[in-house]
Order: C-alpha cells, then sequence, then structure tokens
C-alpha cells in the first residue's frame, strides 16, 4: 500500500532539522559566529536562521511624488495651511499697506529707515500680493481640492448603498433596548419602520428579522459643501487680485477729478486688468459735511457727520447729476464703487520769491495723525532759486495756542487753524527717483536759519504772512478747505467670496447640528417561559399566549459617530412606537 507524503510535514520536519542543526553547530567549540552576530549575513540576534530581516521596498520617484501628494491632501494639512494663511495675514493688520494707503507707507519708510528696506523686500507692505502669501493660499486650494474630490467619490458612493447589516449583538452598541411583546415579528418591524421613516431614517432590511436604518449623510454633505466653499473664496481672491483694481484720491472741495490712470494718487491694477479701459467718469467735490460731537465726555470730538456732495459725469459731456456719498454708501458708475475713507484739511499755502512772482499756490492735503486731526504735510517748491525750496511741518485745526507740549491740536474742527511749518533748501529729488508727496527728502537739503543762526520756524493762522530769511522770498497761509479721501475700486471675485461665505456657514451649520445615526432592530420569538416571571426582557405588554398569539422579543441599538444625547430618544421612540402598535391592534379587537 502507498503511503501520501504530506508537504506542509516535511516542510515542518526539515526545518526544525535545520534548526537543531544550527543549534549545533553554534554550540560546537571554535565554531563560526552565526549569522545572526554582527559580520553574519543580515539575520538579528535570536532570530531563526529560516527568518530572514524584512527589505522595505524602495519609494522612488513616483513613490515620493504619491508620498507627498498624500501628505499635502490631508486634513492634517488643510488644517495647518489655513492656520498658516491666517497667521500670515497678520503683518496686513500690523504694517500700513501700499493698496490701501500709500502715503502712510511712505511715512512709515521715512521714520524707520533701517528696518523698512528689509520689510519692503520681504512684501510686508503689500502682503495680500506678495509671493509668500500667494504662495500659501495656492497650496491650500490644491489641498482642499484635493481633499474634496475623494471625499466627494466616497460621499455618492455612501448615498447610494444601503445601510449595513444588523450586528449580532445589539446589547454592545451605544444605546439598546429590548421589549417583548404580542405583536408578530412582522407587526413589530412594521411599527419600528414607520417611527424611522418619521424620523427621516433611510429603511433597508437584509432578512425578514431585521431592519437597518440609517440617517445623517446631510453632515457629511455640509462637510463637504463648506471645504468647497472655503474653495469658492480663494477662487473669488484670486478673481478679485487678478481682474479687480484699486485706486485712491484725495480730493479738496470745489476740485474735480477726471478718471484715467494718471491721475490717481495711487492706483493698484491687476495684472490683467488694461489700464485703458478705465470707467472715465469726472466726479466734482461740491462740499463736505463733517460734524463733530462737542459734548464734553468720552465722546468729545468724535465724528456725528461724515458725508460728501458730490456732482458725477459718467463720462465727459455726459448729463451731470447730484449724487451724495457716505461710508457704507458709495457711488457706483460703470461697475466701480467710489468709496468715502477719510477726510481731512487742506491749507491753500502760496509761496513767492522775493520779486513777488507766484512760485506755488495750492491746496496741499496734510493726512490726520490722530483723533484731534493734528496733521502732517509737506510743500515742494521745486521752482525757488537759486536752490529749491521744502516745507515740512503740521496743520492744527485748533492749535493750543502756547506750543508747550510743542505743535497739539485741541479738537477736530477748525475753530484756530494755524499751520507750524521748517523750512530746507537744496535738492528736492536727489537722483531724480519718485517719492511720495507726504515726504521730504532732505538728504542733499539744509535747514534754513534766521540771522542768529537759529531754525526758521513758521506759525501762521489763516491770511498771515512769513517772509523767509536770506530774501528767499515768502510764505502765505490763504484759508483752509476740507478734502475727501475717496478710493475707486472693482472687484469681480466679490460675489464669488460672498456666496462662498454663505454657503460656508450653511455647510458649517449642517455639518455641527446634523448627526450621523444608525439604528437597527431585530425580532426573534420570545424563548417558552418567556414573561412576567421568566427572564428579565424590557417591557412586557402582555402575558406570552394571552390572545392567544406567541410573544415576540424586539431587540433595538442604536449609535452614532459622535456624541449624540438624542440617540436614547430615537431608542425611546421606536419602543412606544411598538406599544403603540399593540395598543391599536387591541382597541380594533
Amino acid at each position: 500500500m502507498s503511503t501520501d507524503t504530506n508537504p506542509a510535514t516535511e516542510s515542518t520536519e526539515s526545518t526544525q532539522s535545520t534548526g537543531s542543526t544550527g543549534s549545533a553547530e553554534k554550540g560546537a567549540p571554535g565554531a563560526k559566529p552565526t549569522s545572526g552576530a554582527p559580520g553574519g549575513d543580515g539575520l538579528r540576534t535570536g532570530m531563526r536562521p529560516d527568518r530572514q530581516e524584512p527589505v522595505l521596498p524602495t519609494l522612488g520617484a513616483v513613490g515620493m511624488l504619491r508620498w507627498g501628494w498624500r501628505q499635502l491632501t490631508s486634513m492634517r494639512t488643510a488644517l495647518f495651511l489655513l492656520l498658516l494663511l491666517s497667521i500670515a495675514a497678520v503683518p496686513g493688520s500690523i504694517f500700513p499697506q501700499r493698496n490701501i494707503d500709500a502715503g502712510r507707507v511712505a511715512d512709515y519708510i521715512a521714520q524707520n529707515p533701517t528696518s523698512s528696506p528689509w520689510l519692503d523686500k520681504l512684501g510686508f507692505f503689500d502682503v495680500y500680493a506678495s509671493p509668500w502669501f500667494s504662495a500659501i493660499y495656492l497650496l491650500l486650494f490644491v489641498s482642499l481640492v484635493g481633499c474634496i474630490v475623494p471625499r466627494t467619490k466616497v460621499h455618492l458612493s455612501a448615498l447610494r448603498s444601503r445601510p449595513p447589516r444588523a450586528p449580532a449583538r445589539l446589547r454592545r452598541l451605544d444605546e439598546h433596548a429590548e421589549i417583548t411583546t404580542t405583536l408578530s415579528p412582522d407587526e413589530a418591524l412594521a411599527a419600528a419602520r414607520a417611527v424611522l421613516r418619521r424620523k427621516r431614517f433611510r429603511l433597508h432590511s437584509h432578512d425578514a428579522t431585521s431592519v437597518s436604518a440609517e440617517s445623517g449623510y446631510l453632515r457629511e454633505t455640509g462637510n463637504l459643501l463648506f471645504h468647497l466653499a472655503l474653495t469658492g473664496i480663494i477662487i473669488g481672491m484670486a478673481v478679485g487680485h487678478l481682474l479687480g483694481w484699486r485706486g485712491d484720491i484725495i480730493l479738496a472741495e470745489g476740485d474735480t477729478f477726471a478718471s484715467s490712470a494718471g491721475t490717481y494718487n495711487t492706483i493698484s491694477p491687476g495684472p490683467w486688468v488694461d489700464t485703458e479701459t478705465l470707467p472715465p467718469f469726472v466726479l466734482k467735490l461740491d462740499q463736505l459735511h463733517v460734524e463733530f460731537n462737542e459734548t464734553p465726555g468720552r465722546s468729545f470730538g468724535t465724528p456725528r457727520l461724515f458725508d460728501a456732495q458730490t456732482t458725477l459725469q459718467s463720462s465727459p459731456g455726459a448729463p451731470k447729476n447730484s449724487e451724495n456719498v457716505s461710508v457704507n454708501h458709495p457711488i457706483t458708475v460703470d461697475g466701480a464703487d467710489i468709496f468715502l475713507l477719510g477726510n481731512g484739511y487742506t491749507p491753500v499755502i502760496t509761496v513767492k520769491d522775493a520779486q513777488g512772482s507766484v512760485l506755488y499756490r495750492e491746496a496741499t492735503p496734510f493726512l490726520p495723525q490722530d483723533g484731534n486731526y493734528r496733521s502732517v504735510g509737506v510743500i515742494k517748491v521745486p521752482s525757488a532759486s537759486p536752490k529749491q525750496l521744502g516745507f515740512t511741518g503740521f496743520f492744527l485745526p485748533t492749535a493750543e495756542p502756547t506750543f508747550t507740549n510743542g505743535p497739539v491740536s485741541i479738537f477736530p474742527d477748525t475753530n484756530n487753524p494755524e499751520v507750524a511749518l521748517s523750512v530746507w533748501e537744496g535738492n528736492l529729488f536727489p537722483g531724480g527717483a519718485p517719492q511720495s508727496v507726504y515726504t521730504l527728502n532732505t538728504d542733499e537739503m539744509k535747514q534754513v536759519t534766521k540771522a542768529d543762526g537759529s531754525p526758521a520756524l513758521i506759525r501762521l493762522k489763516p491770511g498771515q504772512t512769513y517772509q523767509l530769511p536770506g530774501d528767499r522770498g515768502s510764505i502765505t497761509f490763504d484759508s483752509v478747505k476740507r478734502f475727501a479721501g475717496l478710493s475707486v475700486r472693482t472687484d469681480p471675485g466679490a460675489p464669488i467670496s460672498l456666496v462662498s461665505a454663505i454657503l460656508a456657514t450653511l455647510g458649517l451649520i449642517l455639518g455641527l447640528t446634523i448627526k450621523r445615526r444608525r439604528v437597527f432592530v431585530r425580532v426573534r420569538p420570545a424563548p417558552a417561559g418567556d414573561g412576567p416571571d421568566g427572564p428579565d426582557r424590557g417591557t412586557l405588554d402582555s402575558p406570552a399566549g394571552a390572545d392567544g398569539r406567541p410573544a415576540t422579543v424586539v431587540t433595538i441599538g442604536g449609535l452614532s459617530k459622535d456624541s449624540d444625547p438624542g440617540l436614547a430618544a430615537i431608542v425611546t421612540a421606536i419602543t412606544t412606537g411598538v406599544h403603540d402598535r399593540l395598543a391599536e391592534r387591541t382597541d380594533r379587537s
């Protein structure tokens, strides 16, 4: 008779034999080190000789790219980039920004000559257009898209799938209950289905003795909507940056502004904006209404009224329309919004030479520095001879007469207007480089002094004239006008960002309020003797066999993805529904 050989047995015996031989060799006098010893064939000490050290495969270029993509599209990376984006936006609220107030940027650079060049190179004065800020939100955009696409596929698959089969032991779930009733299994399941349908659960029966229910799919829908909305906000920002533009102007009362790329004080067009296509409107500032609170107290000096009466033409030669612009109530013309951002004063200054010829006569804007409108400004007279003249100093709407603490304004309205200036002569534009109209570069200038060698400091009230030392001419403070700081801007991405922000809020509400729940109901015949005197099965609606019907055990279990205080109420509602169905049957009988 032939005998079959078992390959597994042979392999085991061979292994044991090899292992014992290895042990014998190890214990033999003068034996060489085993492969587990240093310098062996790669086996660790104590390892069986037939087991090799696992060798991990190398990733390679494709594997590294795949690993990097998974890291970038993970939720942890997206949250980190979102946090990094909020941190990167902080400098934009600390340092003045060119696209908002170029004058303040110029003042900051002049006052901080050491740190400002480095800050400017790093983009801290134009944070939201800097390469590093753009890199962060582009990475966030890619991360969100890479996270949303696979999650959307999984969610769509889950929407088409059926609730899973009921577990065998429902008592192990977070919330559970078990009752014994004289309803038939089909009647008990029908009562449970009715309750679950009212609570908008999706139902499926994998067999005749159970019902599986699931709800809360809108939770994941809300999460996806929130992430899609974040992507929409980023897209809106990109569209606004590429296709939008902004121009700022300072317009004194009575002056007229004609819109073109060269007439704005500062202009920031998007990379894809053709400045030749800016709306050619004409705007005249008729009057600026500003009223301040004169009642002593904490609100003393605060503005009570701030609006401007203007005359607007959509294009040169078009009909004139009277328009009122105030804070948060802009004028719209050809898709551009004109906002009223600020106000201040423009002293009308006249500078003459020694022969009485007018060298300079303009309403010169002085920029407010505090709540009492202590304002700084610069007057540049390049036509002065033999050296160019520059004046820098303060305009004080209500000057403190003694100047004990220096030039100070004690109220923002023009109750006691005065200018305080110093005089400089030399080269106004060293190297021919452009500079802000609100700063005076004194690198190649010298302060003008009086005959006794002290600096020539000027204090003038409206109508007063000061004769400059050394027959340099004179300067006259003629009058005071108000100016309005206007910002003209278009932002094609604003509607996209607005809709996305609303959808993000809706998605966040859905994600935070809706619970993902699963509820299972299983029925089985009650064991013999199960009743009031039998094992504890929960609630007994009626003794088994009281109406000639066998008893049915109904087991209910529910679980939620997160902490869910409402899950117990759903389980209780199902038990109540089963009891109510029995009561209805009893009433009909």
